[in-house]
């Protein structure tokens, strides 16, 4: 999944850098506040934090720290218009794995967030691959062999949320929650509509995968004639 949660209450910074990283084949779960947040990572896992410090209900800083006093150490980028040293050395010794005070590039933000999703223990390639297919987010492309195809934002996600499966099922909650965050509306059918246009996509391309229902347990990527795979990923 190349969808990160971003914790800022300024509504015009968090639409930019939204925008920013959508272009560059990252989708945002934008929070306004620590309690919205809360929320948020109670029912999704992302692979990249962006938590500015200076939030309505408390510091970013501390909330970090009681993430990270629990357990969690999901790679965390702190925004801050505080430059001084002592500032980036708090931000780093709270267990930030990076800093970038405002006002900054969005191409260096960009750079970051993809360091950063590099950082977990798998390793995630940011251009995965399963079968005879490759994602490309920043080009928003889905190859097989010669040919490729683009992908809209949401048939992005689902299809690196697949592709990363390797195989695996992934229940239809964790890939309505890829494709279109926590923090959108999702009308009834947007799944199965975006689904029914990746299958013609992949035989657009001729891709020896199909994008198989697992009845009662998810959506999987199989090759023709396999056994349907049961274990959820």
């Amino acid at each position: 999944m190349n969808r990160i949660a971003l914790l800022e209450d300024h509504e015009r910074m968090a639409a930019l850098i939204s925008k920013a990283l959508a272009g560059a084949g990252i989708e945002t779960d934008a929070y306004a506040s620590i309690a919205q947040a809360r929320q948020g990572l109670a029912q999704l896992s992302y692979p990249v934090l962006v938590i500015d410090r200076n939030l309505p209900d408390g510091d970013g800083l501390d909330f970090l720290k009681q993430l990270r006093a629990r357990g969690d150490f999901t790679p965390s980028l702190m925004l801050t218009a505080l430059d001084a040293l002592h500032d980036r050395v708090a931000g780093l010794e709270a267990g930030a794995d990076d800093y970038l005070p405002k006002p900054f590039s969005m191409e260096e933000l960009i750079a970051r967030v993809r360091a950063l999703m590099r950082r977990p223990a798998q390793q995630r390639s940011l251009a995965p691959q399963f079968g005879d297919l490759r994602i490309d987010p920043e080009a928003g492309r889905m190859h097989s062999g010669a040919e490729s195809i683009s992908l809209a934002p949401a048939e992005m996600q689902l299809m690196l949320s697949l592709v990363r499966a390797a195989g695996k099922t992934v229940r239809r909650t964790a890939l309505e929650a890829a494709a279109w965050g926590l923090t959108e509306p999702v009308t009834p059918n947007a799944l199965d509509v975006a689904l029914h246009r990746l299958r013609r996509k992949l035989n657009g391309i001729d891709s020896t995968l199909q994008l198989v229902n697992i009845r009662g347990h998810g959506y999987a990527l199989q090759d023709e004639g396999a056994p349907p795979p049961l274990t959820p990923a």
